[in-house]
């Protein structure tokens, strides 16, 4: 066999010829082999042996063409079994010869032996093992054909090589299909390994290697028609098409929305704007799916996960249920001996009446509830006995009050009547002060 094939066959021809056989290599033909079509052909090749059993012994000069190769021997065997067996030839089951090997052995015959090879063929949907008794992969994929439909012959992989157990082309020039691309290697291809490297195009070990008639390019939808039109230009009628196989995790992450959910506060008065207590956070699912592409097409998905990641935080409102009492206006004497009017009700609710006169309503209320909370939880004689700030405002120190009243100590109504005073003067409405205070931690 030549020693350049991939995979050995059933049978082999040993380097040395029998001590009882002359051999004479052929002159080199045009072309390396003639084409013989299967069983029934390579019987049409036998020449009737003929003559006495004297004659059959005698030495006669045969051509030997075993997978292609021919040479021309000098044997004194009487039949071809005889010859084979002289040329060390061993036949497997499936191999073929013509004439059959219980044929007697005439001058000037011609044999022709074919050794079996198993391949894997593809008609695009599933893929088998069969045998073939031809010599290169251009005659199999018009063998195969024959049965009915478009075939590919599909090379083993083993790491970053390629390999088919029959020669490519043995009568003309190969295509490589590769990358959006075509190249013709235009010498007898033996292997699929040597074409690749002729044309440096490297296989990952994932990557598609298969055999395919040049004429079944153009109906690839996934081939450029410029590409199918220059392997057939090129005089090429099988090509080694590469397909870039990838397999490869994408996480993909959805948002997912929040809720919102309103609570009662019933030391809230029903006509104050809803409080946000906490801001919704969406959430997030994740989804992880190992795709398979061949040439960046997707051929195949599977989930390996799909689940929340990071859980939504309802967003909450709190909505007030207190209902907001009558106010009733009483008479006081000031020290400067004139007359005002001062709400009635709780510290808070006064402060809330206050501030409504100066036109502090709704949002503005609500930021001077959160920041004298925050400040002294709406307690007159709250003391700081770090700073020495006192009262509802924390003033500091606290005799800063005494410009709205001599008691500022000890009535709410004038610790609010000043700190109202200080956040207008300072920073124009209650809702500047709280954001100065949520910046800084102090007003």
């Amino acid at each position: 066999m030549n020693p350049r094939f991939e995979q050995q066959s059933s049978g082999s021809i040993p380097s040395t010829n029998s001590e009882s056989e002359a051999v004479t290599p052929q002159a080199a033909p045009s072309k390396r082999r003639r084409r013989w079509p299967l069983v029934a052909g390579l019987a049409a090749v036998a020449i009737a042996a003929s003559g006495s059993v004297a004659f059959a012994e005698a030495r006669k000069t045969v051509t030997l063409d075993v997978d292609g190769t021919a040479k021309t021997i000098t044997t004194y065997s009487g039949s071809v079994e005889g010859m084979l067996e002289s040329q060390g030839i061993r036949l497997g089951e499936r191999d073929v010869v013509a004439p059959g090997t219980d044929a007697k052995l005439a001058d000037g015959d011609q044999v022709v032996v074919r050794y079996a090879r198993q391949v894997t063929m593809t008609d695009g949907e599933d893929e088998r093992d069969v045998w073939v008794t031809v010599t290169d992969a251009s005659e199999a994929l018009t063998t195969l054909a024959e049965r009915g439909g478009d075939v590919a012959l599909v090379a083993s992989r083993s790491g970053d090589r390629a390999s088919l157990p029959l020669r490519l082309n043995d009568d003309g020039p190969v295509a490589v299909v590769a990358d959006g691309s075509t190249q013709v290697v235009e010498d007898h291809a033996e292997s699929v390994d040597s074409v690749l490297a002729d044309v440096k195009v490297e296989l990952d070990k994932d990557d598609r290697v298969s055999i395919v008639p040049v004429s079944t390019l153009a109906e690839d939808k996934a081939i450029d028609v410029k590409t199918a039109k220059s392997a057939k230009q090129a005089g090429a009628d099988v090509a080694v098409q590469v397909q870039r196989v990838e397999t490869k995790k994408v996480t993909q992450k959805f948002d997912l929305d929040y809720d919102t959910k309103t609570t009662k506060d019933n030391d809230r008065y029903e006509d104050e704007d809803n409080l946000v207590r906490t801001e919704g956070e969406e959430g997030v699912r994740t989804r992880v799916v190992l795709l398979r592409t061949v040439d960046g097409e997707v051929v195949a998905r599977k989930e390996l996960s799909n689940k929340v990641t990071k859980q939504p935080v309802d967003r909450v409102v709190v909505e007030g249920t207190k209902e907001r009492p009558v106010v009733e206006e009483t008479s006081v004497e000031d020290t400067s001996e004139s007359s005002t009017t001062v709400p009635s009700g709780s510290v808070k609710e006064i402060g809330q009446q206050m501030a409504a006169a100066r036109g502090w309503t709704g949002s503005e209320w609500t930021c001077l509830d959160l920041l004298w909370e925050r400040e002294s939880g709406w307690n007159y004689q709250a003391a700081n006995p770090s700073s020495g700030a006192y009262g509802i405002p924390q003033a500091l120190p606290g005799s800063k009050m005494g410009t709205a009243g001599s008691d500022w100590a000890t009535n709410p109504a004038t610790q609010i009547e000043w700190g109202l005073g200080y956040i207008a003067d300072r920073y124009g409405t209650p809702c500047g002060a709280w954001g100065h205070s949520e910046s800084v931690g102090w007003y």
